[in-house]
């Protein structure tokens, strides 16, 4: 048996412990804030009900995460490219912009739609743009008329 092989010569993966532990502190944030809502309703769940679900995941997440971590089963990162980061943050910022000047919901997640594939690698940004328009436009139907819940309205909502 050479020295470097073997369950004993994997290394704790530090990164994978700082990925653990930004889970459970999101986690902990998420019960906390739930803890904070004000629940009127007499029976049933309330408000809190769902933020604390998301915890439960993010906790179980986070077990599973620590545990890899220090066992060094975590899978070798590749080198980063800040360009996928930076084309989903231009997303999420014309998301907000959009919404903010009050363009609406389809063309402000089909901007956030097309950026996203184009940070993992897609080049069709055109038929991206349709496929996003098409999907954004039936979720936005599907929560103001199925649902009756409303979304943030632009132009183009108001014409449906």
């Amino acid at each position: 048996m050479t020295p470097d092989s073997g369950p004993a010569s994997r290394r704790i993966d530090r990164a994978g412990l700082v990925i653990a532990l930004a889970l459970a502190a999101l986690a902990a944030v998420l019960v906390w804030d739930a803890s904070q809502l004000q629940s009127n309703t007499p029976y049933g769940m309330g408000p809190h009900a769902m933020p604390i679900v998301i915890a439960i995941g993010l906790g179980i997440l986070a077990i599973g995460n620590l545990i890899d971590a220090l066992r060094g089963n975590l899978p070798s990162r590749e080198s980063a490219d800040p360009k996928a980061v930076w084309l989903i943050l231009a997303g999420l910022a014309l998301l907000i912009a959009i919404i903010g000047v009050g363009g609406g919901f389809i063309p402000a997640t089909s901007a956030l739609f097309v950026t996203t594939s184009a940070a993992f690698g897609r080049r069709a940004i055109l038929a991206d743009s349709a496929i996003a328009l098409v999907m954004t436009t039936l979720i936005y139907l599907a929560f103001d008329r199925l649902l009756t819940l409303s979304l943030p309205a632009g132009p183009l909502e108001r014409l449906l």
